[in-house]
């Protein structure tokens, strides 16, 4: 039986609920170590997709986001905070406090290789062998509540109504259209959208930022006369392609980005010091994706800026309904007993075409029902992207983008407020990642993390920190020099030691070789010290082996690229006009391959 109104029970009251089931938590005030005055905290957990470094006001940005400026003002923005370089191996990381390997989320589904799928954690789906932080908090008495982009199954028992969320409106998809129910790659038939386990057909008025932020508020409020504290996970599709916004937001952008990329990369980087997000005195260096700004004939260099205009219009159209969102709380009287985590998925996506009124980019578009008109770009009935140049603004002064173990893809805002928080307003470096935010969320609520066991079946132990006694200011850092924390995905790979990295990028953006950074001190991975410490290379290359084999890491078949795979595993799905889109997939996608590859070489 789980614990009824937890909030108004005495102390007694909930020893008493642990000593009869094991399955209940007890929950205590985490910053005092003693009953909080107004019970245990409500959670806000906001994720954005594919949102770069510096794209937020508080790390550099010239886009305007004012609600998350204030929530940075009241808690902690973490400057060297970390995650997969992929959605769905970060949302299984995220939720669960394990490693996306062993959660059975190595890779999203999409991009699996066949010899890799014959293993059974590696399908790309939540597996049964971990628990969500939702059901840890449902279990504990919390209302929990999803809105947002899920991605971690579809099929019966994998949908977040069956993980520990009690009412529901998911995406269960990579990305969809942010204006109506349509997908955006072909290897979608439909937008499937799902309400507390069933079909959902979404609403005429749609537009995905503020419909997601209203469901939100409609299920906080439909309990708010009981008194439990409520647990609400907000995964936005902003900024995932295809990108779009509301006119109003685009419009004060529209004049913004006319200097061009570089200009932009650079202006966020000197904010960014000026802020103390980075350091100063880091080398700057362009990406070499990064196409030449001049080279682009006044019509060309229009268009582009508008690309990234609509980028700017969504980033700021999410941060609005994240402030209707706090400001309905406060109007509920329970906004000064709510905790807001915020960050994103991954570093920014890179992967729209550098030329979109290509023929083959065309007859793709026309295929799904969009078009990539300047006057109505953004809007209903747009497909909109970003190219690689500009994305590497969005990441400034960072390199490398999602899907690539460079900090580019892998570090990306963190931002822990309340009015409760001891700290507020203050920066930390100290080095965290995603695995981390469950056991936070734990101790900030004071739930007990599960055992070996859980609800009669073996699990797999959380191994992310508790980011608490930074919070609270009692320590530097949470990881000791000698800590290591290992990722892969789809052969990209990285290890993290003390202030230290070792990274390898496959081709065609990388070159397969192992390089060490130390990334408090060079975060845009400028000079590579594999020469001048090759002891500790090897440390670290030995600790990532043992990293593999903890975590049963599958090696890549021979061949493998991430893009062709995709292309691959569309061509075997069952689609609509399948040889006609296959065709019109590969074209498209074989410039960006051979463009890589030429410029690597």
């Amino acid at each position: 039986m789980r614990t009824l109104c937890l909030a108004l029970m005495s102390n007694l009251l909930v020893a008493s609920a642990l000593a009869s089931n094991a399955l209940t938590a007890q929950i205590i005030d985490p910053i005092r170590d003693q009953p909080g005055k107004n019970g245990p905290p409500n959670v806000v957990l906001i994720l954005a997709d594919d949102l770069g470094f510096s794209d937020i006001a508080s790390y550099g940005s010239e886009i305007n986001t004012p609600s998350l400026s204030a929530l940075a003002e009241l808690g902690v923005s973490f400057t060297n905070y970390h995650t997969a370089a992929n959605c769905a191996p970060a949302r299984a990381m995220l939720l669960t406090g394990v490693d996306a390997h062993l959660a059975g989320v190595p890779n999203i589904p999409e991009m699996l290789a066949p010899e890799q799928q014959q293993t059974a954690h590696y399908q790309g789906v939540l597996g049964r062998n971990v628990v969500t932080v939702a059901t840890l908090l449902e279990d504990a008495g919390y209302h929990t509540y999803m809105a947002g982009k899920w991605h971690l199954g579809t099929d019966a028992g994998l949908l977040p109504s069956e993980r520990g969320f009690e009412r529901t409106v998911a995406l269960a998809d990579s990305g969809a259209d942010n204006w109506e129910q349509r997908p955006y790659i072909p290897i979608y038939k439909t937008a499937h959208w799902f309400a507390d386990g069933e079909v959902y057909q979404l609403p005429e008025d749609f537009y995905s930022s503020r419909f997601l932020v209203d469901k939100t508020i409609e299920f906080i409020d439909s309990n708010a006369e009981d008194g439990r504290p409520f647990f609400a996970y907000l995964p936005f599709q902003a900024v995932h392609i295809p990108v779009q916004a509301p006119q109003t937001f685009i419009d004060p952008y529209m004049d913004v980005y006319g200097d061009g990329w570089t200009a932009i990369r650079q202006q966020r980087y000197q904010r960014a010091v000026a802020l103390g997000v980075v350091p100063s005195g880091i080398d700057l260096v362009d990406m070499k994706t990064t196409g030449a700004w001049s080279a682009l004939n006044e019509e060309r260099q229009r268009y582009e800026a508008k690309r990234m205009a609509v980028y700017a219009g969504m980033v700021e159209a999410m941060d609005h309904h994240i402030g209707r969102l706090v400001r309905h709380l406060k109007a509920q009287g329970l906004f000064e007993n709510t905790l807001f985590i915020f960050t994103s998925d991954n570093g920014a996506e890179a992967s729209g075409p550098s030329d979109p009124d290509n023929f083959a980019t065309q007859r793709q578009l026309s295929s799904l029902g969009y078009n990539s008109e300047y006057e109505t770009l953004g809007l209903k009935g747009s497909y909109n992207s970003i190219s690689p140049s500009f994305a590497s603004a969005a990441v400034s002064p960072l390199a490398d983008y999602k899907f690539y173990a460079g900090e580019g893809g892998m570090r990306v805002p963190m931002i822990v407020a309340g009015a409760s928080l001891p700290r507020q307003g203050v920066l930390s470096d100290a080095f965290s990642f995603v695995t981390d935010i469950t056991p936070t969320i734990l101790s900030l609520t004071g739930v007990n993390a599960p055992g070996k066991r859980y609800a009669g079946r073996p699990v797999e132990p959380m191994i992310g920190k508790n980011l608490a006694p930074l919070l609270r200011g009692d320590v530097d850092r949470i990881y000791s020099e000698n800590d290591a924390v290992g990722y892969e995905l789809a052969g990209n790979a990285a290890l993290f030691q003390g202030d230290y990295k070792i990274v390898l990028n496959r081709r065609p953006l990388g070159d397969a070789r192992w390089r060490l950074f130390d990334i408090k001190r060079d975060p845009g991975e400028t000079r590579d010290l594999s020469r001048e410490m090759p002891e500790r290379l090897q440390t670290m290359l030995s600790a990532y082996q043992r990293y593999t084999v903890d975590n049963k890491v599958l090696p890549i078949p021979p061949g493998y690229g991430y893009m062709k795979q995709l292309v691959l595993n569309t061509v075997r799905g069952e689609l609509r006009e399948p040889l006609l889109i296959t065709l019109i997939t590969l074209l498209i996608l074989a410039p960006f391959y051979v463009y890589f590859w030429l410029r690597e070489r």
